[in-house]
């Protein structure tokens, strides 16, 4: 089947169940989206942990402790499903080093306080909630599709868990200060998981197989309708507003711009070209490697200890 003729088919609603439907691109645009999926939820665990015995009651931690699992539940399907189109998981998993991982630039930095934990959620659970709702509504894989009924409504709970805590501390100045600060690194973190510029991507076979259905910058639309309106309700300044003429969100600072990592804080007097951001992201955050080694660690520690029983 040509190229030309899967496209057509997949227009006209053809979906596709195993390897059989594919062409090659189409198995390779599946897999690379797959292993960013996989990758970026498993590594969203270990920034979160580290606030995690800072969270202040119970009933914070058991829901904090629920949206880690259920992290590492969509991670373990994203795994599963490279595993019945053909990939090693137990190397991609445990034998990678750590800057080959494609998570985002954002889940390689420790959080400061437990505040930080609920704008997570509000914000890149958001993202996730955006990208994978897209894929859900428009991916012409029959088993992606059918899990991310799943998966789309747990990081709809995330998102909302983080909206809690964000308007509850919005309520006493010392922890509304803490939500501020938050958002002031994380927005446009958030908005970077989206990647680059649309004007500059030639050409998307995830977008040409359906992989999903909306452009880089329509899903950054996306994220800022819900974003913007939920912290301008609660108090909390952001560098966008709805721009009436356009029709569109419009950011106030330049993005991308520069990045200080040490001090997790935007240089807006900085503008930035995305070669450069794609630069910052492959050369991976301050706790790329710890983050990375932590998941893999078990797997190193059962391997020696099989060895000295032998």
């Amino acid at each position: 089947m040509t190229k030309e003729e899967l496209i057509q088919k997949i227009k006209n609603g053809f979906i596709l169940e195993n390897q059989e439907d594919m062409n090659d691109e189409y198995r390779e645009a599946l897999k690379q989206t797959l292993k960013i999926v996989a990758d970026t939820e498993l590594l969203s665990v270990p920034p979160l942990l580290t606030v995690y015995d800072d969270i202040p009651s119970l009933n914070l931690k058991i829901t904090a402790l629920a949206v880690m699992q259920d992290e590492i539940g969509h991670a373990h399907i994203a795994w599963r499903l490279l595993k019945d189109l053909g990939e090693d998981i137990e190397s991609l998993m445990f034998k990678r080093e750590p800057h080959e991982w494609k998570n985002p630039y954002a889940f390689d930095f420790k959080l400061d306080n437990w505040i930080e934990f609920g704008v997570f959620n509000a914000f890149f659970d958001r993202a996730g909630y955006t990208l994978l709702g897209d894929a859900f509504r428009h991916t012409s894989y029959g088993p992606w599709k059918r899990a991310l009924v799943k998966v789309d409504k747990e990081e709809l709970f995330h998102l909302r868990n983080g909206e809690v805590i964000m308007r509850n501390a919005m309520k006493q100045p010392e922890t509304a200060k803490l939500v501020q600060e938050a958002v002031d690194w994380m927005f446009l973190m958030a908005l970077e998981f989206f990647g680059v510029a649309d004007h500059l991507k030639k050409r998307s076979a995830q977008l040409e197989y359906s992989l999903k259905g909306s452009t880089n910058d329509e899903l950054r639309q996306i994220w800022l309708s819900t974003a913007v309106p939920f912290c301008e309700k609660i108090g909390v300044k952001v560098p966008a507003h709805y721009d009436e003429e356009t029709g569109k969100y419009v950011l106030d600072v330049p993005f991308p711009c520069k990045f200080d990592p040490e001090k997790k804080k935007w240089l807006f007097d900085q503008p930035d070209t995305w070669e450069n951001v794609v630069k910052r992201f492959k050369a991976r955050g301050p706790q790329n490697k710890e983050f990375v080694e932590r998941v893999q660690k078990g797997y190193y520690e059962l391997e020696q200890a099989r060895k000295e029983v032998v």
